[in-house]
């Protein structure tokens, strides 16, 4: 069976590797070629990601670059059509939620081969998040839909999908982790940055929502200087909320911040050295809610919702929202030890892609 597994945007690439890496057992059985559609295109957030993550050289690039939502799906959807095309694949495998998952599922369908989603039916029922509409339309679409949990498949049976096609795997960003904890626990990057574990927060940002609006992102900057007074709060700023933070006048202010850390976006094992060591995370990434979960690290989502709802009900994960007093309040309960207890959601073992391809292997 010749698998076609797509990946273009930096949260792809840890739930791609351990697929590869469990498809790779089978090479008898199945031949995989790996698609990187180019969506992050800066190496700092791209390769050095591969790199990392111990993935091979992509089989086909597209280098579909940065661009408003359209102009990227519809140039990777040219793009991709003309590949399918010509590789003629039995299966395409798309991973999360972002324009590179969403624009080969639609190519996919469209030429009439099975298509497959892992981190199907996640839902934040927040049609303003593009990564929502993006999971909307693939799941639409989908043939096998392998889930992350058991409210994703409850999901998908609500939506009308048949149970036969939804496989509770677990969580392949897990995997990852679990593998690469160790060699991430190598980093000198607290050395480096003159910090001590446990004491300094933990800061990424880069939802549109919240970075593109200078009254929200007022806000944030008023809360992490609060933050900022009582421990240092270290941030790997991504390109576009650096471009926007400057824009409204902002990034002068926090820079002015004694314990404000601003470093460049960081590889992975750096970064999980970081997040493993933090007092706490603030976030408003889905996949930071997932891993702070499983290191026992609490978690502020700068969001008003989430489409993992589990970080919550059995994880680390609080939702802070947007507002600065809100997530003042949130931090100084952290700041106090009031510290929330969570535990491992079922199957974030380490072994979803075993389950992914020994299920694939049997179709």
């Amino acid at each position: 069976m010749k698998i076609l597994c797509v990946a273009g945007a930096r949260p792809n690439f840890m739930k791609i590797a351990p697929i590869l890496k469990a498809l790779d057992h089978y090479p008898e059985q199945v031949e995989t070629i790996l698609l990187h559609t180019g969506q992050h295109y800066d190496f700092r957030m791209s390769q050095v990601f591969l790199d990392q993550l111990e993935i091979r050289k992509p089989d086909v690039f597209l280098n579909a670059g940065s661009g408003s939502h359209a102009r990227q799906t519809s140039q990777i959807m040219v793009e991709f059509e003309t590949v399918v095309q010509n590789l003629q694949p039995d299966l395409v495998l798309v991973v999360g939620d972002v324009n590179s998952t969403a624009a080969c599922a639609l190519v996919t369908k469209k030429t009439g081969i099975r298509l497959a989603h892992v981190e199907a039916g996640l839902r934040s029922f927040d049609r303003t998040m593009p990564e929502e509409i993006n999971r909307l339309v693939t799941d639409a679409i989908t043939d096998i839909f392998y889930t992350t949990s058991e409210e994703a498949g409850r999901q998908l049976l609500k939506e009308g999908h048949h149970a036969e096609d939804i496989i509770m795997a677990g969580n392949c960003m897990i995997d990852t982790l679990r593998k690469l904890e160790k060699k991430a626990d190598q980093s000198s990057i607290l050395t480096t940055l003159d910090l001590k574990a446990g004491e300094y927060a933990l800061l990424t940002l880069h939802r549109p929502s919240n970075v593109d609006d200078r009254l929200i992102l007022g806000g944030i900057a008023d809360a992490l200087a609060h933050i900022a007074s009582h421990l240092p709060v270290v941030c790997p700023l991504h390109p576009r909320t650096k471009k926007k933070l400057g824009e409204f006048g902002l990034l002068d202010r926090l820079d002015r911040l004694e314990n404000f850390v601003q470093i460049e976006p960081e590889g992975y094992l750096g970064f999980v050295k970081l997040m493993k060591n933090a007092r706490f995370v603030i976030t408003d990434s889905g996949g930071l809610q997932e891993e702070t979960t499983v290191l026992g690290i609490p978690c502020l989502t700068l969001r008003n919702n989430t489409e993992r709802p589990e970080t919550i009900t059995q994880g680390t994960n609080i939702l802070a929202g947007i507002q600065k007093d809100d997530i003042i309040r949130e931090a100084g309960n952290i700041l106090r030890g009031k510290i929330k207890k969570g535990r491992i959601p079922k199957y974030w073992d380490g072994r979803a892609a075993e389950r992914i391809a020994e299920h694939l292997i049997s179709l």
